[in-house]
């Protein structure tokens, strides 16, 4: 997932990254607010020994999100 993917989606991305990961408080996902940069810097301050686990869900999430995405478009 790189940032402009971030951004586009971050409404649906916070509730299901808060579900999963609940060690992200509503004040961190605030201050993320769609940033890839700030999102990075909270995964590394939240889930340091974990993060690439969690950026691979990250990824994984972006992956079943897209095809939705574009069958929209399609439509």
């Amino acid at each position: 997932m790189n940032a402009d993917q971030l951004k586009g989606k971050w409404m649906q991305f916070k509730g299901d990254l808060k579900e999963k990961w609940g060690k992200f408080t509503d004040d961190d996902l605030q201050q993320i607010a769609g940033s890839y940069d700030k999102f990075v810097g909270k995964v590394q301050e939240r889930y340091g020994d974990r993060k690439s686990e969690l950026m691979k869900w990250a990824n994984a999430w972006h992956q079943k999100s897209a095809p939705k995405a574009a069958e929209k478009k399609s439509s």
